[in-house]
């Protein structure tokens, strides 16, 4: 059975990954690690998992993330940009899986990019050109050839929340190359757990409370994922206009993409064109007509559900994409990142559907 250990474990997606590796089936030990809280009862600081160690092992908190990497098959961590090298760098000498939720390793070998944005530089680029940007829609192949290493480093990058939401949107039209060259344009909406645990102005309840704040709208460090990503899929230069916004809600992300259609095509021609491109995907779900596609209908599950539109003008496509920030966003797409480098079954502990309301 594999043993997974999570580094960063008390922040919300360090939270998320126990509650989903808790019920997964390939799953022998879970250990846990923050600097915040060693020694500490997981369940103390999140009674959401009273009871549920009892079959996975102690739910004590360990200080030293060295020993918790000594003791993994699998390292996930949730740490904030600038703390993954050393720990991918101790996952390689041993020929742990690596799988990191921060930005660190989501640029590959283009350290250019990532220091402009992050303000950071790469210590170890080696381990950089090797990572693979993890994800499964695009670079599945590649993160089970990454997965299938007898040495060496294996790192994934696990992408953004926003990224996630609006590469998938944008996916089929890239590839099917049924948008226009040049510019889209994402509007985003994100519930409060996309700024973290640790509490800011901004995120403080009489903030964010009975409003949509637009923020970063000169340029978020994740408008380059974004351009990057799109550009390999559309195999050409793309640049975007991103523009993210702060929703009074718990968690949650909608994306509103826009972009003009490179050959007239009616809405239900643009939406099988989606739907046939998604078809063996277990994690999209594109909606038929009428529907749209909003953040309540995937809360608390690995989906990205796509509603697709047009204009009033016929010209302009409307790509509507949901997700849950904290699981398809995050831990979700990091469990089906780890499924899919160690040939498990790709929805195995995170098949669950979202609740009703």
């Amino acid at each position: 059975m594999t043993r997974c250990a999570v580094i960063g474990a008390t922040g919300y997606a360090g939270a998320e990954l126990c509650r989903l590796l808790l019920g997964h089936p390939e799953l022998g030990e879970l250990i846990l690690s923050s600097a915040s809280s060693g020694g500490e009862a997981m369940s103390s600081i999140y009674p959401n998992l009273v009871g549920a160690f009892s079959a996975g092992g102690s739910s004590a908190i360990l200080v030293d993330k060295a020993e918790a990497i000594a003791r993994a098959d699998v390292v996930f961590a949730g740490l904030p940009a600038g703390h993954a090298e050393d720990i991918a760098a101790a996952c390689a000498a041993k020929g742990a899986l690596f799988i990191d939720l921060s930005g660190d390793f989501r640029f590959g070998a283009d350290e250019a990019t990532y220091s402009k944005w992050y303000g950071k530089s790469y210590a170890r680029p080696e381990l950089h050109a090797e990572a693979v940007y993890g994800l499964p829609e695009l670079n599945r192949a590649a993160i089970a050839a990454l997965g299938a290493r007898k040495s060496g480093a294996r790192t994934i990058g696990n992408p953004g929340c926003y990224p996630t939401a609006s590469v998938l949107g944008l996916f089929p039209a890239m590839r099917g190359k049924l948008a226009e060259p040049g510019c889209v344009i994402v509007d985003a909406k994100s519930g409060v757990s996309g700024a973290g645990k640790e509490p800011t102005k901004s995120s403080h309840f009489v903030e964010c409370a009975d409003s949509i704040a637009p923020y970063k709208i000169e340029g978020h460090r994740h408008l380059p994922e974004i351009e990057a990503v799109l550009s390999t899929m559309a195999g050409t230069g793309v640049s975007a206009v991103f523009t993210p916004h702060l929703a009074p809600m718990g968690r949650g992300i909608v994306a509103t993409i826009y972009f003009r259609l490179a050959k007239a095509m009616s809405a239900a021609e643009l939406r099988e064109a989606y739907a046939s491109f998604y078809a063996v995907e277990p994690f999209v779900r594109v909606l038929g007509e009428g529907l749209v596609a909003t953040n309540r209908n995937v809360r608390l599950s690995n989906y990205c559900d796509i509603s697709v539109h047009l204009a009033h003008d016929g010209k302009t496509a409307v790509v509507v994409s949901a997700i849950d920030n904290m699981v398809k966003g995050a831990a979700g797409q990091a469990v089906q990142n780890m499924n899919v480098a160690l040939g498990f079954d790709e929805k195995a502990g995170i098949s669950m559907l979202p609740p009703a309301f």
